[in-house]
């Protein structure tokens, strides 16, 4: 798969994982927030909590499912990353913060929509 065909199925996937939480009430503060650590899908506002989310897409599940991609590897890099955040928009430091998993996975044999899992309070920080 070329790069631009990944990059422009991970942007969908984002839109999609967007479009799924605005519809349950999260609003959009940011997309796509990078640092050296590494990068944050969305940011957005549940109420009044920040919540940080990773978008994982998986057109097949021969591997297992989109959600099995977030190992302690990936979390730790998101962890960073949300830190830096912190420290880049102190204003984000007035709501207590979560770390959301949206994960898209393919849909059943013969479907042509993805199943979307939102993970609420994936994992924490130790």
């Amino acid at each position: 798969m070329c790069p631009d065909s990944t990059t422009a199925r991970g942007r969908q996937g984002e839109d999609l994982a967007c479009r799924y939480l605005e519809a349950r009430g999260l609003r959009l503060l940011e997309r796509n927030y990078r640092c050296r650590a590494g990068e944050i899908d969305l940011v957005m506002l549940d109420g009044s909590a920040l919540v940080l989310v990773e978008v994982r897409l998986r057109s097949t599940t021969g591997h297992g499912g989109a959600a099995a991609t977030v190992g302690a590897r990936k979390q730790q890099r998101f962890i960073r990353a949300a830190r830096h955040l912190m420290l880049t928009r102190p204003g984000y430091r007035r709501w207590p913060a979560r770390f959301d998993v949206v994960a898209i996975d393919a849909g059943p044999a013969g479907s042509a929509e993805p199943v979307v899992t939102w993970i609420r309070d994936a994992f924490r920080v130790a």
